[in-house]
This record gives C-alpha cells, structure tokens and sequence, in this order.
C-alpha cells in the first residue's frame, strides 16, 4: 500500500502543530534515502510540488567519493541540479520522529523535466510500465535480514566495527524466548513501520546469532520497492534511539552465514484478481507464462546478478550450506536452489529468487527480474527440468557468478538489459560495479597483513 497520509490530512496536521517537519527523499544507486528535511509549513508553500538536489547523488559511491568515468555528470560539468518531485501517493507518517512526515521523490531533469533514467525509481518505473503495456501488473514482497548488536552505531564505529556482540548468544531462528530478549528493538521496528503505513506482516529470529528477520506484505512492484527503501532506513534510525546497531552488509563476519534479501514475483491481471502464474492442470500449477517467466530468469541468471549482488562482499555470501545459493537452478520448496517455487498447486504459486542479498538496491533488483521474466514471455522460453537433491553439489549446474568482476562483465555484455534500461543506464551501472571493484584492489586487508606480515 503507498503512503498513509493524504495532502489534506497533511495541511491540518501541520496547522494543529503535530507535523512540523517534511522529510523529502530520493533513492539513491545503492538503495538509500537522500534528501532534506523542510519546516512543514515551506513544504507545503513550496516544496510540495518541487524540490532540488545535486546530480552527484545518482553518481558517488558508498562513501559519497565523486567518482570518474560517469556520463551523466562530472566536476568537468560543473555537478549541477537534478529536480525532485514529490510522488504525494507515498506521503506517510515516521512515528520514530518526532512531528515527522515523509514523502518519496521522482528525479527529474532541471530544465526539460523528464525523468532520470538512471535514477532507481525511474529504472523500475520502466520495467512496470513495459508489464502494464503487455496487459500485466507485477506483485512482489522482499524478505530483509539483518544483524543486530548489542553496541550502538556510535560504539561500534569508534571500534572499527571489530569485538562487537549480536545481541544474542547462539542461533536465534524462529527462538521465541531469545527474540523476546530483543522486542525492546523488534517491537519498536514493528509498530514502527506499522504506524508509516508499511503492511509488517511479522519479525522473527533468523539461523544464526543476532539474526532477525522482517516480512512486508506483498504489493504491486513499485510500492514493494518503495516500502522496502523505507524499511531499510526505519530499521536503522529506530535501532539507533533504542542505542542499538544493525546492520544490512550481507556478510559482516566469515565465520556467519550472510543476510539475505529474498524476492518473491508473481504476475497478475491488471485488475489484480487473476493470477497469471497459476494453472490448475501445469506441473505444480505453473501457468505458461510462469513457466516461461521462470525461464527467462534462469536464461539470464548471470546478467542481472550485479543487481542483486552490487558490491566485492556481496559475493562473500555466496557459500555452500549456508541457506545462500551458489547455483541459479529451479526446484520446488527447495532451499539450496537459487529459484525456489513456492505456493505449489495454489493460486499463490510464485517464484522466489534467493540470490539477492540484504545490500541490494529493491529498485533495481526487482527492474532486472522483471526485464528478465518478461524477455522469457516474449520469446516463449522452454523452461529446463526442474532439479532435485542439493544444490550444493550440482557441480555442473548453472553457478551465480562468484565474483563481482565477473557480474559486472555480464552486465556489461546483457544485450537483453541494454534493451530493457537502455545503454545509458547499463553503462552507468557497469562503471559503478568497476568503481566498486577498483577501491576495492588496491586496499590493504587486515586479512593479508595477518597472514603475511611476519610470513612473507
């Protein structure tokens, strides 16, 4: 569901005084919310219906380094502004901030106002648009995993993030006395997010120590992307006032499984009320179009990874007997495959891919999914056998690529993607993954000075 605030319920919020602060926020490449806070009151004299932001927030990296190589802007171009708009159907209340409303913003051009095609929400847009077009609506729900710690955010950065303790002792999965010991945190995220108009579903324990869980409701992929934007920064800011870390890395520590970011996709009618997915009389009742969807996933498994797998420690993750695929294979309720089949025989039969993790951009992932399912559909793609057994050791199955380089060169090389995004959008991606890559060879490790500074 989009927001739970309307404009009008704003303006009278705003004149009783319970509202005086608007947070206007973008998405930037690597999923986080960028934006400025306004007196309500000028918000909605002004701001409502534009805003600006320098361009560079769509062409930095994770430490907002200005980086080389973009051909959307540069120091060369004099780093200008980029419009934002307010989308007023995602307006909402942040119970977790005090007189706090928030709104999400389109990213447009300065002067000719079209869309930024790079920009993450434009991305998806696309991808929903082409769905519609083809009498098709898209409806996901992302699973978030994360790690929570006993120390705040304040502790563990002046620790450098070594020594510190999830907040419980042993592997916590569907534990109800040891998540009891954390609903002080859990709880407040719940209601939290509840009270922003996110459809929570629940919280739980996940298979390892200080692992927690929590599940959205599904919704048309757009605002699926959009309340997971939302979840991400909700989780933090509320960890932070109860003196709390966490964290969405999708493997902070070699000895733990990593954090997922499960996706599940399913097409529908665009009146919403007939599955598309499903068939009475298909093999686990997989409808045609599924199985075709389902196919052009796995055809193009390699191309879209960099978007669920964007950074050098994503590709930690990836290891065997961890829950984390390492093979982009179909099976049923199986979950060492990379494409699990969920709901079989039932009108809520969908796929579920298990490669993303909880680094992920949702705009994106969900863009390259969908780019992928609808190239399966147009071209009618067989769909292979489905696997049984472990995944694991299916050593001739289709592996994920185990490297960002090598996600970043199919990327670069998915003639599929630079149909669907265009090259623009493709190229700049690509430089991304490259920027990442480079920062990433030329450190020093603390690994490589343990293992040969008295050694070599």
């Amino acid at each position: 569901m989009p927001g739970n605030l309307s404009l009008d319920d704003l303006k009278s919020r705003v004149a009783d005084g319970s509202i005086d602060t608007v947070l206007a926020a973008q998405v930037d490449m690597q999923g986080r919310l960028m934006g400025k806070r306004f007196q309500a009151e000028h918000f909605l004299e002004s701001a409502v219906s534009e805003t600006h932001s320098c361009n560079y927030l769509l062409a930095t990296d994770m430490e907002m380094a200005t980086v080389e190589g973009y051909r959307s802007t540069s120091w060369s171009a004099g780093y200008g502004d980029y419009t934002m708009i307010p989308d007023l159907s995602t307006l909402r209340l942040t119970p977790w901030l005090d007189g706090t409303a928030m709104v999400l913003c389109d990213v447009v051009d300065h002067r000719s106002h079209s869309e930024i095609e790079h920009a993450p929400r434009s991305v998806l847009k696309k991808q929903v648009e082409r769905l519609r077009s083809q009498g098709m609506e898209a409806k996901t729900a992302t699973e978030l995993e994360f790690f929570l710690f006993r120390q705040s955010f304040e502790e563990a950065h002046m620790a450098g993030y070594r020594g510190i303790d999830p907040i419980s002792p042993y592997n916590e999965d569907y534990h109800i006395f040891q998540t009891t010991k954390e609903e002080h945190v859990m709880r407040a995220i719940r209601n939290g997010l509840h009270g922003a108009g996110i459809p929570v579903e629940g919280t739980k324990g996940e298979a390892e120590r200080g692992q927690e869980e929590v599940n959205i409701r599904y919704s048309d992929a757009l605002d699926c992307a959009d309340n997971h934007a939302v979840v991400k920064n909700g989780c933090k800011e509320i960890a932070w006032s109860k003196g709390r870390a966490l964290t969405f890395l999708a493997k902070w520590n070699y000895d733990m499984a990593g954090s997922s970011s499960h996706i599940h996709q399913s097409l529908w009618s665009l009146d919403g009320k007939q599955p598309l997915f499903f068939d009475a009389d298909g093999q686990y009742g997989m409808s045609k179009t599924m199985r075709h969807y389902l196919a052009g996933l796995l055809s193009h498994a390699s191309e879209v990874t960099y978007f669920l797998a964007p950074y050098i420690n994503s590709y930690k993750r990836f290891a065997k007997g961890t829950f984390a695929p390492t093979k982009a294979i179909w099976s049923l309720d199986n979950r060492t495959a990379g494409y699990r089949l969920c709901g079989g025989d039932t009108k809520s039969v969908r796929i579920e891919c298990r490669v993303g993790g909880s680094d992920l951009n949702p705009y994106l992932a969900i863009a390259a999914m969908l780019a992928a399912g609808m190239d399966g559909i147009e071209r009618e793609l067989e769909l292979e056998p489905e696997f049984t057994g472990d995944a694991y050791a299916a050593e001739a199955a289709r592996a994920i690529p185990a490297t960002l380089r090598a996600a970043a060169q199919a990327l670069d090389g998915s003639d599929m993607l630079r149909s669907a995004f265009g090259d623009a959008v493709v190229d700049h991606y690509v430089r991304a993954a490259e920027w990442e890559q480079e920062e990433y060879d030329r450190r020093v490790t603390d690994w490589e000075v343990a293992r040969g500074f008295e050694r070599a």
